[in-house]
């Protein structure tokens, strides 16, 4: 089986470059002074060593594992004796320096750094025809150098690897948030779908109930027409639940369009709570994106209900006015008013208009209310439009 060949970093191809540069050079430079005669064979013969069983290690260094200490030794064993066979050998062990620091501790680093280092010096020092400091100075700054700038880097690296293990965290750690966000939203969606029509619907189912109640014994046709209309206000809530489950939009819009569909909600309501709810459209109707119909019907239906259900009022009107830059709805009855400082209908706290202020943050309008206790309540929204035409 051949060793796999791990893949190196830019650094490691400079420093194995590097060693075989300066190895070359030396055998260069060795037989250039004394030629093929003497020690000569016996150098070459070190060199292929030294290049073999750095090669090796190289092309193993996967398979090495734990025995890298031990391929670093036998590299060093030969350059020594190289060294002291042909002290220009001793530049070689610049890289070599590279090698100590990936391969063993810190500690055991120190003492081999050091022990190159005194190699080279006295390899220099034996070459040298008279004593020159920079045979003694040059060596250490070098090897000073070389340690320091790899420690850095692997320092570098150690905080690359932290920081990217916080991303990766801090990557889970959104997504989880955004599944939680996107339930929340989902939940939020469906309690308002249901406040604003399931709610209204079987609330007008209920008054139609009762209404035939009332009226069963004195005035039985009358009656069936209640039970009718109920029915017809459960097969639409039916369609209704149908469609906020999947997400859409109302079933009236299908077939009407915005006016159309009010105006139908208006009638259903003056049938259900015996208060009659006028719809006045105004401005010439141009066509609406279709979350800001929905949206304005689903507000609409939301208000009705509270109307409805507190308002206690005689009479209700809805209007629809369409405006050059945005469309307007207004919903007002004189029923017993409330205080909207505090959001009390009647002395209970509801959730109507919470929700239509989270719906229309969606279609990015905004609400205004008017109304006091006794006073009735008129309810303002506006949707922006610019650009729909």
């Amino acid at each position: 089986m051949k060793p796999r060949i791990v893949p190196v970093t830019r650094l490691n191809a400079a420093m194995h470059a590097g060693f075989f540069l300066l190895l070359a050079a030396s055998v260069a430079r060795f037989v250039a002074a004394h030629g093929l005669a003497g020690a000569t064979p016996v150098i070459l013969v070190l060199t292929g060593a030294l290049a073999l069983v750095y090669v090796a290690g190289v092309l193993s260094w996967a398979v090495l594992g734990r025995w890298r200490p031990v391929w670093l030794a036998a590299v060093i064993a030969v350059w020594l004796a190289l060294v002291v066979a042909a002290p220009s050998f001793a530049w070689c062990a610049v890289p070599l320096f590279f090698v100590c620091l990936q391969v063993l501790r810190p500690r055991i680093v120190i003492v081999v750094v050091v022990l190159l280092t005194v190699a080279t010096i006295l390899a220099q020092l034996r070459i040298a025809t008279e004593f020159d400091p920079s045979v003694v100075l040059a060596p250490i700054a070098v090897a000073l150098m070389a340690t320091m700038t790899f420690l850095q880097l692997a320092r570098d690296r150690k905080e690359l690897v932290t920081a990217v293990s916080a991303l990766l965290d801090a990557r889970v750690d959104l997504a989880q948030s955004q599944r939680l966000a996107g339930m929340v939203q989902e939940r939020e969606r469906l309690a308002r779908e249901i406040h604003d029509a399931l709610a209204q619907g079987l609330s007008s189912m209920r008054m139609l109930l009762q209404a035939a109640q009332r009226s069963w014994d004195t005035d039985p046709e009358l009656a069936k027409g209640y039970v009718s209309r109920a029915a017809e206000a459960a097969g639409d809530n039916l369609a209704e639940a149908r469609r906020f489950v999947k997400g859409l939009g109302s079933p009236r819009l299908d077939v009407m369009d915005l006016g159309e569909s009010l105006r139908g909600l208006a009638d259903q309501f003056t049938f259900a709570a015996t208060q009659p709810v006028r719809f006045e459209s105004s401005g010439d109707p141009y066509p609406l994106p279709p979350e800001v119909e929905a949206g304005l019907l689903r507000v609409a239906q939301g208000a009705l209900a509270n109307v409805s259900e507190h308002s206690r009022a005689t009479k209700a009107a809805v209007t629809l006015t369409y405006l050059a830059e945005k469309v307007v709805l207004d919903i007002r009855d004189d029923g017993v008013g409330f205080d909207p400082a505090s959001n009390r209908v009647g002395g209970l706290r509801g959730n109507g208009l919470r929700m239509i202020r989270e719906r229309l943050a969606e279609l990015g309008g905004e609400m205004v209310i008017e109304s006091a206790p006794g006073k009735g309540t008129a309810l303002a929204v506006a949707v922006p439009t610019k650009g729909v035409r």
